[in-house]
């Protein structure tokens, strides 16, 4: 892997040095992996650079990483295209909630979509790969917290939602994804996604991000979603 690239103070504060945080979250997924006694090569590590621009996502790409996950349809649509054009091999992860209307310009950019969470989703997706004939690697994303404001089904739901997206839309569902309430203990809700991922024979489990990705690893997480410890903070809006 290639030295990170150090960048100049902006507005007072150090810039971080992202392709040497890069390997040091790689080093500890590979560490984790060996705790549960994984390979390593199991784990995909999504490198969340919403918010962040093409100059400090470029890092990354130097050095040798090509997936990434964005939250907005519109903020990815305004970056990766460019970039796509000097690395055509990138991996693109939708990890945001995703809007129906939204639906064929997430088909047409990304390759891997986390947030099924409904079924006018499911619906507009089934429509949308048909008729651009992409199918990009889904996820369903639960609520494991039952969060009123958060996205995602019911965790009891998942079972009857896997085959609603599976039988009535023909829908290849990989795997499951979840974001654990802020401030509680994540694992109880990585145990509870393992779980309905065996319920419903789903061995892809996306789950894990920055302060706690380690973890998540540990409990069985094929996919982890990790921003700040990479790019560093980002600026409250």
């Amino acid at each position: 892997m290639q030295a990170g690239t150090q960048f100049e103070p902006c507005h007072g504060k150090p810039m971080p040095d992202i392709a040497e945080n890069l390997k040091l979250v790689l080093h500890t997924c590979g560490e984790s992996a060996a705790i549960s006694g994984r390979d390593f090569d199991a784990i995909t590590l999504v490198v969340v650079s919403k918010t962040f621009d093409a100059d400090e996502i470029r890092p990354v790409l130097e050095a040798g990483h090509r997936i990434f996950g964005e939250n907005r349809v519109q903020e990815a649509q305004g970056k990766w295209p460019k970039l796509k054009t000097g690395f055509n091999d990138i991996e693109l992860h939708l990890i945001g909630p995703l809007q129906s209307n939204k639906a064929a310009d997430a088909v047409a950019l990304f390759d891997v979509i986390h947030t099924v969470d409904r079924e006018k989703i499911a619906s507009a997706l089934a429509g949308e790969m048909k008729k651009q004939n992409r199918k990009p690697v889904l996820f369903i994303q639960v609520n494991t917290g039952s969060e009123p404001q958060k996205a995602g089904i019911e965790p009891t739901q998942t079972e009857v939602f896997y085959h609603i997206c599976r039988d009535k839309y023909g829908l290849e569902i990989s795997g499951l994804m979840c974001i654990p309430p802020v401030g509680e203990n994540p694992g109880p809700h990585f145990a509870l996604l393992r779980k309905l991922g065996k319920k419903t024979g789903l061995t892809a489990l996306s789950m894990g991000m920055s302060s706690d990705y380690d973890i998540a690893i540990e409990m069985g997480a094929t996919h982890v979603r990790v921003g700040n410890a990479i790019f560093g903070s980002r600026e409250k809006i």
